[in-house]
């Protein structure tokens, strides 16, 4: 039933798949994700949901190829399916008429940006967007983006394309500039990107979201895989989030927990290359 119908290498180790889920596709909402697993050894994989057409019956998935399982999933081709395929799942963004929106993607963190931006503008927000990587080849879905954005920048760390430097450099620029009052800034990407952007809002009393992407396992609230801390108290990213206030996050606590199986996994990598 999860067939893969396209299949795009953006960059070296980011792919972007169109697959076939109809009932998924008529249910989902920006900001919510799915649980995927390639076979029945396979591991759940959560991924935001990037894009998706009710019509078509089909939902886009972008994935950076950093572990054993979604290196599996990169060797999959047009044609192959997917053992099964759980959402939509978490809580839908809250889109609404806010004024002036800052949407801000970092890394594989702007697939699903996308999406967000797309319905911000379509309920009449003045969208501001900003991209950042580390080099221009890391930047996706650019003009997808652009599309959707009143004023549309781009930042690399090594200067390759746009702004050379970080988003938050840019956005701190944006708030300096005074022309426009930010009524809401949106941050999906890295860890340590969503913190700076949210010590940086805070100063300025901006309400701020960010997407979390701890480790999950079930994605239904029920393994505890997934807990946050949020202004102190425990929450889970998968029932209660993904997104969640920024300035109330604790991003350390959160950094820790989602280095807790780096050795496992580069163990199954190793393994996965040997079996090659």
């Amino acid at each position: 039933m999860y067939e893969i119908l396209e299949k795009k290498v953006l960059s070296a180790n980011e792919k972007l798949m169109k697959i076939r889920a109809p009932l998924i596709a008529r249910k989902a909402q920006p900001g919510q994700f799915v649980i995927l697993r390639i076979n029945e050894q396979g591991e759940r994989i959560p991924l935001t949901i990037a894009d998706f057409d009710r019509e078509d019956g089909t939902i886009t998935i972008i994935f950076l190829e950093v572990g054993k399982s979604t290196k599996q999933l990169g060797l999959l081709e047009v044609g192959d399916s997917l053992l099964n395929l759980a959402g939509p799942l978490g809580m839908p963004s809250e889109v609404k008429k806010y004024g002036t929106v800052v949407c801000i993607g970092g890394g594989v963190g702007i697939a699903p940006l996308y999406p967000i931006v797309r319905e911000m503008k379509a309920v009449g927000n003045y969208v501001v967007s900003i991209l950042g990587a580390k080099s221009k080849d890391l930047i996706i879905l650019e003009e997808e983006i652009s599309e959707y954005s009143d004023e549309f920048y781009i930042t690399t760390d090594d200067g390759s394309k746009g702004t050379k430097g970080f988003v938050s450099d840019l956005l701190d620029q944006i708030i300096l500039r005074k022309d426009k009052k930010i009524d809401l800034v949106m941050a999906i990407g890295p860890i340590i990107m969503m913190k700076v952007v949210s010590n940086l809002t805070k100063k300025y009393g901006i309400k701020t979201l960010v997407s979390l992407n701890p480790i999950m396992v079930d994605g239904t609230g029920m393994c505890g895989g997934c807990r946050v801390m949020i202004g102190g108290k425990t929450k889970f990213a998968c029932v209660d989030g993904p997104e969640f206030d920024g300035h109330l996050v604790d991003y350390d606590n959160l950094m820790l927990r989602n280095q807790r199986f780096v050795g496992h996994e580069k163990d199954a990598c190793r393994l996965l290359e040997e079996k090659a």
